[in-house]
């Protein structure tokens, strides 16, 4: 079994943020699930977060988001591929 994840960090989220949600809801259909933190609170708000992305689809449409992602001013991003080596597979796909 094998997951990828894109991890994406957001330095000035009220300027990038648009643009990352731009690029994220032209590959929606790629996003299994979206997990977004960002630190504080109402008037505490912080300027930086993370988005953590679990992925589907081939390699290729995934480093092309990858790719779209990265070339967003403020924002730094990586593609992680998680497997289990010599797993076997039990037919749960979780």
């Amino acid at each position: 079994m094998k997951k990828t994840v894109l991890l994406i960090l957001i330095g000035n989220r009220k300027e990038s943020a648009v643009n990352v949600q731009k690029v994220l809801t032209g590959w929606g259909c790629l996003i299994k699930t979206r997990l977004g933190i960002h630190d504080g609170v109402l008037e505490n708000c912080s300027d930086r977060g993370l988005v953590m992305l679990e992925l589907v689809g081939d390699d290729e449409q995934k480093n092309e988001l990858a790719r779209k992602i990265a070339l967003i001013k403020g924002v730094s991003s990586q593609l992680v591929d998680l497997e289990i080596p010599n797993a076997e597979h039990t037919g749960d796909d979780v």
